[in-house]
């Protein structure tokens, strides 16, 4: 073979090879764009509702650091308040994605009005209800059963679960009405009676075991109720019927959810706060 055509059949070699190690370049380029993608879930870029009983929010706001540690395109959005407050938010309109409430008549209520979906409803904790004093304070009071024996007490509405289940209690004691003839602070929701107790406003107050807990250096338990009085209150959780939600936005929706009922981690910071798990 002459010189000239060898070189011309080595050039066209070189060229060919040229033009498969671009080819599986961009091949690599491209699979490395839809792996990218696949990691990339759709969970990964939206922001959450979540509406919370107010004595789910110390505990929650772990929750939501866990969560977001793992997956950083999501954002835990609380709202933070009485189980029947936001119960209304959600029937007028609110954005919600997950409803937890502190007792199962507000869930109850929501899935008759097709807020919730019924299939995803799980009773998750259980809670106690104290009596509780300013630490350090001063009072006669020992017991549930002498609780008029107080200058003043802190108690929630009428429309917050632990309001309802003190009162209750007081109805099955036959004492609601000396209770309610006492000087009531009345709480918007259970935080707000234990700040008040805490600060001194007032000299009992009822409150959450696990609210209690996380003010132990500002209240005392005096008494707890007996679960032969009165069963705990129970802590349902469940989806709700987002309208406005992208299909994203409902997928993470879900993964949270179960990340909530589900993980390990999870019930333990629960159990850590006090909680029980419902059995």
């Amino acid at each position: 073979m002459k010189r000239g055509k060898k070189l011309f059949v080595l050039l066209l070699a070189v060229l060919t090879a040229l033009q498969l190690t671009g080819c599986q370049g961009a091949a690599a380029v491209n699979a490395g764009k839809v792996e990218t993608k696949t990691e990339t879930s759709v969970s990964q870029s939206a922001d959450l509702y979540v509406f919370i009983a107010a004595s789910l929010k110390n505990t929650m706001e772990e929750v939501k650091k866990e969560y977001e540690s793992k997956h950083p395109g999501v954002t835990v959005i609380y709202n933070a308040d009485s189980s029947g407050t936001l119960k209304t938010q959600i029937e007028e309109g609110a954005r919600c994605d997950i409803f937890f409430s502190a007792a199962t008549k507000q869930m109850d209520e929501l899935k008759k009005g097709g807020f919730v979906k019924e299939d995803s409803v799980n009773n998750l904790l259980v809670n106690q209800m104290v009596l509780i004093k300013p630490k350090g304070g001063k009072t006669t009071v020992t017991g549930f059963d002498n609780i008029t024996n107080a200058s003043s007490l802190a108690l929630a509405g009428e429309d917050v679960p632990v309001g309802q289940y003190a009162r209750k209690l007081f109805e099955k004691m036959g004492i609601l009405d000396k209770v309610m003839a006492m000087e009531i602070n009345q709480g918007p929701n259970v935080t707000a009676v234990l700040t008040a107790v805490a600060e001194g406003s007032n000299e009992v107050g009822i409150v959450y075991a696990t609210d209690a807990a996380s003010m132990a250096d500002k209240v005392e338990v005096i008494a707890t109720v007996d679960k032969g009085m009165l069963d705990p209150a129970i802590y349902p959780v469940g989806l709700t019927e987002d309208k406005e939600a992208s299909k994203e936005e409902l997928e993470a929706a879900e993964e949270f959810f179960q990340y909530l009922t589900g993980s390990e981690e999870v019930k333990k910071l629960f159990l850590d706060a006090g909680f029980e798990l419902y059995k």
